[in-house]
This record gives structure tokens, C-alpha cells and sequence, in this order.
């Protein structure tokens, strides 16, 4: 490996073991072996390191849950949703550090510009893949107003549910309570 994936090997170490604010440029560079100089060579600031840290680490995670979606098969959308749902709730459990992490990233990109455009370029794109997912398509085969209005959906709703797991757990509606209520939200139009 190279010293630009040993800062990111490292930041993921301190993500999981401090999180994203306590974690210093002088964590990261321990636990990578890198020089503390190489931080801002490579990813621009300790904090742009770190976000894509959590974007690496969320990327695992969502490409497990997009399997599980696409072992699904001929489903339905609705049912798509179903699997997506389920393999996303089983995934934050053991998650909870990313998920702390994601929030942590999401309130410092108000702050910086480098962080705001690096998680807004994953977000594009995220909503492209989760709508492709969710009809059973590839992402290329999915226009601008499809992820622009399904995918932001689907988006927020995975935004939404992993800041419920962070609050409560317990609470996370189902699958089902979730399919169900976007079948009510489409009968009420």
C-alpha cells in the first residue's frame, strides 16, 4: 500500500476507535505510520481525510445491502425497498460507529467547503445507485429526474432510519410499517 491509503487504513482505525472529532491529524498519523505532513498532501486536511474515511466506510456497508437488494431478484420496487430496508437495519447494528461518524461528517460539511462538495459528489451518486437498486436497473440506465425524485427519497429515508438507530434502535419502524407507508403515501394522491 501507499501512504495515501495508509492514512485512509489509519482514519478508518481511529474512526471506529475515537470517532470523527476526537480523532487528531497526530491519531491518524500513529496509527498509518505516515508523517503528519502527508495528511494535508494527500486529502487536503485532517477533516477531508476523515470524510473519506466515513465515505469508504459507508461504501462497504451499502454495497453489502445492495447484494442483498439485487438477490432479490424479479421483485417488485416495493419489495426492493423491503430487502433494502431489512439489510440496512441488520447492517447499523454493527455499524454504530460509522453511523456516529456519517452524522459528525454531515455537521462539519456546514462548515467546510471541501467536505460539503466530497459528500455532495457520494450523495449524486448515491441516489442514482439506490434508485437503480430499487427498480432492478443499472445505474446508467437511470435519467436525472429518476434519482433526482426516487433516489433523494430512498436517500433520505437511509439518512432518516440511521439517525433513528442512533437515537433509538428500538424504535426503527419494519420493512413492512416502511413498505406500507409508502403504499399509503402513493394511494393518497
Amino acid at each position: 500500500m501507499g501512504q495515501r491509503e495508509d492514512l485512509l487504513v489509519g482514519a478508518r482505525k481511529c474512526l471506529v476507535e475515537k470517532g470523527y472529532h476526537r480523532t487528531t491529524a497526530r491519531d491518524i498519523a500513529m496509527a498509518s505510520g505516515a508523517h503528519l505532513a502527508s495528511i494535508g498532501y494527500h486529502y487536503g486536511s485532517k477533516d477531508g481525510l476523515m470524510s473519506a474515511a466515513v465515505l469508504e466506510a459507508q461504501g462497504e456497508w451499502g454495497a453489502a445491502i445492495d447484494a442483498a437488494v439485487l438477490a432479490a431478484g424479479d421483485a417488485s420496487p416495493a419489495e426492493r425497498l423491503q430487502v433494502c430496508v431489512d439489510e440496512l437495519i441488520a447492517a447499523m447494528s454493527g455499524q454504530r460507529e460509522i453511523l456516529i461518524a456519517s452524522v459528525q461528517a454531515y455537521a462539519q460539511a456546514a462548515f467546510a467547503d471541501d467536505i460539503r462538495q466530497l459528500l455532495t459528489t457520494a450523495t449524486e451518486g448515491a441516489r442514482r445507485n439506490l434508485a437503480a437498486m430499487v427498480l432492478g436497473r443499472q445505474p446508467e440506465e437511470i435519467d436525472s429526474a429518476t434519482a433526482q425524485g426516487l433516489g433523494a427519497v430512498v436517500h433520505s429515508l437511509i439518512v432518516g432510519l440511521s439517525l433513528q438507530a442512533l437515537l433509538s434502535p428500538e424504535s426503527l419502524p419494519s420493512s413492512e410499517q416502511v413498505a406500507s407507508a409508502v403504499r399509503v403515501l402513493a394511494s393518497e394522491q
